[in-house]
């Protein structure tokens, strides 16, 4: 809602920042399943507001045994995560510079062939 939202401004270099981003074909590791998608820790230089968490980062757990005792620590990964809906604003404004610039070649050639 837009009552919730203040100091307004349009998306800037859009096409330029699309361009940087580094799509990709992976398969995941747990099942095999091949998708499309981004390394988190590169989509972070491009879209920061996408992606939660830190590249490697790590937290120590405690190690319980059966009776619920701590009998040591370990390390453990903290993976990051991609929200790609935080994507849709830039890839639409990026759409809309191609499609500006279409419309502006297209009236130039338009002109060309009318001499």
């Amino acid at each position: 809602d837009y009552r919730l939202k203040e100091d307004w401004v349009a998306v800037a270099n859009a096409s330029t920042r699309v361009n940087a981003l580094k799509p990709i074909n992976f398969a995941w590791i747990s099942s095999g399943e091949r998708v499309d998608g981004f390394l988190a820790h590169e989509l972070a230089e491009v879209v920061p507001e996408a992606v939660t968490g830190s590249k490697d980062a790590t937290e120590m757990v405690d190690i319980k045994d059966e009776e619920g005792n701590v009998t040591g620590q370990e390390e453990r990964p903290v993976y990051q995560g991609i929200d790609q809906s935080k994507l849709v604003p830039l890839l639409t404004a990026a759409l809309q510079e191609a499609l500006a610039a279409i419309d502006d070649l297209t009236a130039r050639v338009s002109a060309l062939e009318a001499k």
